[in-house]
């Protein structure tokens, strides 16, 4: 739990795959909010977070059902505002006395509610008979509201998709506000957490840079720290706020594996040595990780194999500075909800390549995680306020296995530096066009296939590159981006010429769904 003292939301959830979203839209308006799961909610819980409002998030449950998720009573006793979303408006319901049944006509995707009463929640949405597009994801219905509450809006399949007890504070939807598939759904959450809870809307960047400081001062004292660097921009984030709070008690530590992208070893180390004079272990393991990766082909054994040669070769160097009680990391607030999700899923899976709360057993240090209450666009934010170069902050995403996910099969070290051609044509032609900046992430991929081709007089037997970029806000959903088809014939004839060992490239317009945790 954070120790922030800002007026804070408590996010209950029931284990919907866009909770996170939730959060995204709330911190968006500037109100502070944390997701806890709903089985951790109870009465001495909420005493000790003092939440200014709380929201019920969706689910994949049905309440009636026995072992379903319930909410806690404490939660419609503290005097604060509740708002129920989808789920959590059934769960509202069954819990003050209403009815929520199954087997009635399933709501799924785009719906029109119509706002049948005036409220400060609908502000913005126009008075009685209004209609407003929203996205529905519900099989059971809810046929009785409890006691109080009172009918705001409609929509063809659910006669209570807005309700409301006034008197209580207490608010329901039926739909998801929180998706961009409801336009205005950002609004109705502000006005929950502006009109109805009165939050003023405290959270900022440089609030929270000054308390970071404070508070990594206090827990670091006069002991040094050492830092795990990726290159990537949440451990840079990380090292540049560590570094500010405490000077030269920071040693940071860069691992390069050999797996990153062209050029990025000499960017960081220039970054960190040249610009920021930190102190900087720079390990060039680039044969041992490609040692370990040898004869692995399994996606998730090649994680594995790197994440235990980043430990071990971060541990060995770590034992050489003197001193040092503390490790920071770049963990990130998703980091922490996926490792205490409260329907498990393939988090677990997913994130094997992270460390979230916890070290290994022989690693005798404590954890620094300065940005473990941020999401991705809110490292970036503090990045600029840290004054971080604008093009470092806004560099697209990488996983931390690096290029190994990104070549199927087996990874050699051909296979490294063919890739990272093609990925460095494919990135500056997307620079060139002027693109970069609208892409959430573009990346290319070396598939196992290869194909005959004909370059010249000659035939060519050559493996097949695959280009992705896709657009995304929140890295929770995501969609291809629409290339003209000009960028991408340049970017094509030119890795095919360039490039020796391949000879074809693909364009993938696969989209992300929801709920999925990393596109690679």
């Amino acid at each position: 739990m954070s120790e922030t003292h800002h007026q804070r939301v408590l996010i209950v959830d029931y284990g919907s795959q866009v909770t996170q979203l939730i959060a995204r839209r709330v911190r968006e308006s500037g109100v502070y909010c944390e997701i806890h799961p709903y089985d951790k909610v109870d009465a001495p819980f909420l005493q000790s977070f003092q939440p200014a409002a709380v929201i019920l998030s969706g689910g994949p449950a049905s309440v009636h059902e026995e072992y379903s998720p319930q909410a806690d009573p404490a939660v419609f006793t503290q005097g604060v505002p509740v708002l129920g979303i989808c789920y959590g408006e059934m769960a509202m319901c069954q819990a003050l006395g209403g009815l929520v049944e199954s087997g009635h006509q399933r709501e799924f995707g785009r719906a029109d509610i119509t706002v049948q009463t005036e409220s400060p929640f609908l502000e913005g949405l126009g008075g009685p008979g209004a209609c407003e597009p929203v996205w529905m994801s519900h099989g059971d219905k809810i046929t009785a509201i409890p006691p109080g509450f009172e009918v705001l809006a409609t929509s063809p399949g659910s006669p209570f998709a807005v309700i409301a007890d006034p008197v209580r504070q207490l608010y329901g939807v039926q739909f998801h506000p929180e998706v961009a598939h409801t336009p205005r759904g950002a609004m109705l959450l502000r006005n929950f957490t502006h009109r109805i809870a009165g939050l003023s809307g405290d959270w900022s960047m440089a609030a929270f840079r000054e308390e970071s400081i404070a508070r990594i001062r206090a827990q670091v004292g006069t002991e040094k720290v050492i830092c795990g660097l990726s290159g990537g921009v949440d451990s840079s984030v990380a090292a540049i706020l560590i570094h500010e709070a405490i000077g030269a008690q920071l040693t940071c530590v860069f691992v390069d594996t050999g797996l990153l992208r062209s050029g990025e070893a000499d960017q960081v180390v220039s970054l960190f040595r040249g610009h920021y004079n930190i102190p900087l272990i720079h390990v060039d393991a680039g044969d041992e990780f490609l040692g370990a990766l040898k004869g692995v082909s399994e996606p998730e054994a090649k994680r594995k194999a790197i994440g235990k040669t980043f430990i071990d070769v971060f541990d060995r160097e770590a034992a050489k500075i003197e001193g040092a009680s503390f490790l920071a990391q770049g963990t990130l607030y998703p980091d922490v909800i996926e490792s205490i999700s409260a329907k498990g899923g393939p988090s677990q899976v997913i994130k094997s390549h992270h460390n979230v709360g916890g070290l290994p057993e022989t690693m005798k240090l404590k954890l620094v995680e300065p940005l473990r209450e941020l999401f991705k666009d809110e490292v970036r934010a503090l990045g600029r306020e840290l004054g971080l170069d604008p093009a470092f902050v806004g560099r697209h995403p990488f996983p931390g296995p690096g290029l190994a996910i990104r070549i199927p099969g087996e990874v050699t070290p051909e296979k490294v530096v063919v890739l990272q051609k093609a990925d460095l044509i494919w990135l500056d032609e997307i620079r060139k066009a002027g693109l970069y900046d609208t892409i959430w992430q573009a990346f290319a991929v070396l598939l196992p296939v290869k194909t005959v081709g004909v370059m010249g007089d000659a035939r060519t037997y050559e493996d097949v590159c695959a280009l992705r970029a896709v657009t995304s806000t929140d890295g929770m959903t995501a969609d291809f981006f629409e290339f003209p088809w000009a960028v991408l014939g340049r970017a094509a004839t030119r890795i095919v010429n360039e490039v020796k060992g391949i000879n074809r490239v693909v364009y993938d317009v696969t989209s992300k769904p929801p709920g999925t945790i990393e596109w690679e």
